[in-house]
């Protein structure tokens, strides 16, 4: 194996084990931006689900249409503890995706240098 591949092998070695483990070990608590929305208010219980009361910003908001969608919560379809293999997933897609554009671009570029002529 070339040593290009060993470090491609290497980087998505490392990559999918800090996507499917460290990923565990992530904060459930909200975030800076959540924990500043949700100042000010409290969430209770009722029979609709959560609802916020008092005085914030978030109080105004609605659920995002992505909500439900597979990956949404970092976890798969909404299921508790599923947040390493949605980490796993991300990650796979970002490569392939990433991929996929820097391979149309090499591409593109091989293409239009064979295209020019090679005297000068």
């Amino acid at each position: 194996m070339t040593r290009r591949w060993s470090l491609l092998a290497a980087f998505a070695v490392a990559t999918l084990l800090i996507a499917g483990v460290v990923s565990y070990f992530a904060s459930s608590s909200p975030d800076g931006l959540d924990s500043t929305t949700l100042r000010g208010c409290e969430v209770v219980e009722t029979a609709d689900g959560e609802q916020l009361t008092g005085d914030c910003i978030a109080q105004h908001t609605d659920e995002h249409h992505l909500a439900d969608s597979p990956l949404a919560d970092y976890a798969l379809g909404g299921r508790e503890g599923s947040g390493g293999l949605a980490g796993v997933i991300g990650v796979l897609v970002t490569v392939v995706v990433a991929g996929g554009g820097f391979w149309l671009i090499a591409r593109t570029r091989r293409d239009s240098d064979a295209d020019e002529p090679s005297g000068r």
